[in-house]
């Protein structure tokens, strides 16, 4: 998972940095290195699992290179 990704499902999602880290349980900090990150998102795996589980559970769809888009991306799933 990237940075941008992470950035990108926030912004779909309206909810800032503070918001993602009280549904992942991480550290605002942490959350904020995550976010802020070019690339590969640094930090221990389990945490990259838990922000990107507590995304999914808000209906974000993580796309990697070469499956639905040119590029890594983010897209939003109905949920409804």
């Amino acid at each position: 998972m990237k940075g941008e990704q992470i950035k990108a499902a926030r912004m779909m999602l309206g909810i800032t940095a503070q918001e993602l880290a009280e549904l992942a349980d991480v550290s605002v900090p942490t959350l904020q290195r995550m976010d802020s990150a070019k690339g590969s998102v640094p930090g221990r795996y389990d945490t990259v699992e838990k922000v990107k589980k507590a995304l999914e559970a808000k209906g974000i769809q993580f796309l990697e290179e070469g499956t639905i888009s040119h590029g890594a991306g983010v897209a939003r799933k109905d949920t409804e």
